[in-house]
C-alpha cells in the first residue's frame, strides 16, 4: 500500500518539476528578448524576469527535482527489482538531471546579466525537456524494447517536425 502513496507523490513532483523546467526556459527566452529592447524597458523587463526566474527555480523547480529523486529512489527500494525497461528509464532520468543542471548554469548566467544564447537557441533548448518527457513516459507505459524502438523512431520524427516548426515560427515572427 505504501508503494502506491510513494508512487503518487513521485508522479506529482515529476509533473511540478517538468512544469518548472518548461517555464524556466520560457523565462530565459523572455530575458534574452528583453535585451533587444531600448532602455528603460530593457532593465525593467530583465529585472522582473530575473525575480520570476529566482522564485520559480528555487521555489518550485529545485525542490520538485529533489523530491522526485527521493520518491523515485523510495519506489525503487519498495519495488525491489530493476527490470530492463527501468534501466533505460533511469538513463533518461539521469539525462534529465544533466539538463536540469545545464539550465541551472543558464539561470546563474542570466542572474548576472550574462547572455550567451539567443532566444532562438533557447527555444530549441526548451524542447529538450519535451524529448525527455516523451521518452520517459513511453518507457514507463509500454515497458518493452520493441515499443522503445518505435518510441525512439517517433521521437526522432517528432524532433524533426519540432525543428521545422521552430524555423517557421521564427520566420513568421520576423515578418
Amino acid at each position: 500500500m505504501s508503494y502506491f502513496y510513494v508512487k503518487a507523490l513521485h508522479i506529482i513532483f515529476v509533473v511540478t518539476w517538468f512544469a518548472g523546467l518548461f517555464y524556466i526556459v520560457r523565462l530565459f527566452i523572455y530575458f534574452a528578448e528583453a535585451a533587444e529592447k531600448p532602455e528603460p524597458e530593457r532593465s525593467i523587463l530583465q529585472k522582473q524576469f530575473s525575480v520570476m526566474q529566482k522564485r520559480l527555480w528555487y521555489g518550485i523547480t529545485w525542490p520538485s527535482a529533489i523530491l522526485t529523486l527521493i520518491f523515485g529512489l523510495s519506489m525503487l527500494y519498495l519495488y525491489g527489482a530493476v527490470p530492463g525497461w527501468l534501466v533505460w528509464k533511469l538513463s533518461f532520468v539521469l539525462g534529465l538531471y544533466v539538463y536540469h543542471l545545464l539550465c541551472h548554469g543558464i539561470f546563474k548566467q542570466q542572474q548576472q546579466g550574462v547572455l550567451k544564447y539567443t532566444s532562438t537557441q533557447l527555444r530549441i533548448w526548451n524542447e529538450v525537456a519535451t524529448l525527455f518527457l516523451i521518452s520517459i513516459v513511453f518507457l514507463v507505459v509500454l515497458k518493452n524494447a520493441l515499443s522503445m524502438v518505435w518510441g525512439i523512431v517517433g521521437l526522432i520524427l517528432f524532433s524533426v517536425i519540432l525543428m521545422l516548426a521552430i524555423r517557421v515560427y521564427k520566420r513568421v515572427r520576423e515578418k
